[in-house]
């Protein structure tokens, strides 16, 4: 084998490194079906379209200023996800919160996201560290406006990020619905935050990626820990209670 013909992996690795959404074309920001379904899972998850409730399609379009062939795309991308349930004759639900689901996902997010960010502080671009810290740009403000779906929207985006830069494109696509997931229920449950708290969770998700940026796997992996909550019996009641649509399988 020539010299040559043995540099082409790595000439090919460098190529997808450096192009950010080679691996993940579906996720470009330019693409106008990914906005419309970005900001249909923002929805979703901050209960604006709630569980249980009937998306219409043209509805859709009007409220998101998009043509019905986008928004079939995102709610096919979010039925494969299981946020949406799509019924031939009964038409399109956002999916309920079923807590057996929701506990597992939190699981196994708990097992893949610490691998994720060990390697990401190996495998990072300076893009990816760029993109990270910046996704919280704003999140001052955020907080003191009481702006939750800005402040999930910046969360969403940090650990979508953090998925890309691991470079393992088989762990980001188990990974980023599993945040869906998770993200849905913990806005369902979780209580009224400090703004001092808030800040404190924006510092953890910071400490982060300043272990990836100093090529730090195992601080990297011990930080992102401390940005997951994890399921409890206590946040198991919050939940019970003011979300009747939440459907628990497990008792």
């Amino acid at each position: 084998m020539s010299d040559e013909s043995k540099s082409r992996p790595e000439k090919a690795a460098r190529r997808s490194a450096g192009d950010e959404w080679t691996a993940f074309p579906e996720w470009s920001p330019d693409l106008l079906k990914a906005r419309i379904y970005e900001q249909m899972l923002l929805d979703i998850i901050v209960g604006s379209l709630a569980p249980g409730s009937r998306l219409d399609e043209q509805s859709l379009a009007t409220r998101y200023d998009a043509g019905l062939a986008g928004v079939r795309e995102a709610l096919g991308r979010l039925a494969l996800e299981g946020l949406v349930v799509r019924r031939a004759r009964a038409g399109t639900t956002v999916a309920p919160l079923d807590l057996l689901e929701v506990r597992q996902a939190v699981e196994a997010r708990r097992l893949i996201e610490p691998h994720c960010a060990a390697l990401a502080a190996v495998n990072a671009t300076a893009q990816d560290i760029s993109r990270l810290r910046a996704a919280f740009d704003g999140a001052d403000e955020a907080v003191r406006a009481h702006d939750a779906t800005a402040l999930v929207g910046m969360d969403q985006r940090f650990h979508a990020a953090m998925a890309r830069a691991s470079r393992n494109i088989t762990l980001a696509r188990i990974l980023i619905p599993l945040q869906h997931k998770a993200a849905r229920f913990w806005v369902y449950s979780m209580g009224p935050d400090t703004e001092a708290e808030r800040l404190e969770e924006i510092a953890l998700h910071l400490r982060v990626v300043d272990a990836i940026a100093a090529r730090d796997p195992e601080t990297a992996r011990s930080a992102v820990l401390h940005t997951l909550g994890e399921f409890t019996e206590d946040v198991r009641r919050a939940v019970n209670g003011p979300v009747r649509e939440i459907r628990d399988v497990d008792g």
